[in-house]
């Protein structure tokens, strides 16, 4: 809108929006084929525990341990965790608009996701996601997960900026929708041309 104050920090979700998801349904079935595992059981056990390893208070081989690991296996735990991080891709086009825009733009561009502490240091090195984000507001850095929203309020806080001056770019529109009760200008990720275009009628235009 003409008269809103210019967008000055991007808050980015990671998952669905920069590279693929970390640890989802699909990536869970997918390692339960390879494996040979009863995935309805793994699938259980991860949601009674996956939060926790979320917000950075369980290590990735203590979350293992209850979901994968709870009996013999014929595979080893480092091989289980190499698969694991196999299944991270990058979505190039989005990495890529987020590069051209601070360029153009004197942006401060936050990750605010939700991802276990291991998971998350493999994916910012192996896609140098700090070539691209300024600060990462991760869920096991701070150790809330969204949807509490006293993780956009840390992010917030830590970049000082006005939350009408914050555009938050994510894949769940329930998590969008929360960020925008604090003011916060939020945009549903889809695909790279909408997300282009959404930015756009915020002023953040490449073209």
């Amino acid at each position: 809108m003409v008269n809103d104050p210019p967008i000055t920090t991007l808050f980015i979700d990671i998952g669905g929006v920069l590279l693929t998801n970390g640890w989802d349904r699909a990536a869970r079935q997918h390692a339960a084929d390879a494996y040979n595992l009863d995935y309805a059981e793994m699938d259980e056990r991860h949601h009674l525990t996956y939060d926790t390893y979320e917000e950075g208070k369980l290590t990735l081989d203590e979350y293992l341990l209850r979901v994968v690991f709870y009996q013999a296996r014929s595979f080893s735990m480092d091989e289980f965790k190499n698969f694991m991080f196999s299944l991270s891709q990058p979505y190039d086009q989005m990495l890529d608009l987020v590069r051209l825009l601070k360029a153009r733009y004197p942006l401060k561009t936050i990750a605010v996701n939700n991802e276990g502490r291991e998971l998350n240091d493999y994916r910012i090195r192996q896609f140098s996601l700090g070539e691209v984000i300024d600060t990462f507001v991760s869920s096991c850095f701070v150790h809330f997960r969204k949807p509490d929203l006293d993780i956009f309020k840390i992010a917030l806080d830590i970049t000082q900026s006005p939350p009408q001056q914050v555009a938050y770019i994510d894949d769940r529109p329930m998590f969008v929708e929360i960020a925008q009760t604090l003011g916060i200008r939020g945009i549903r990720h889809v695909d790279h041309p909408s997300t282009q275009s959404k930015l756009a009628e915020l002023g953040l235009k490449i073209d």
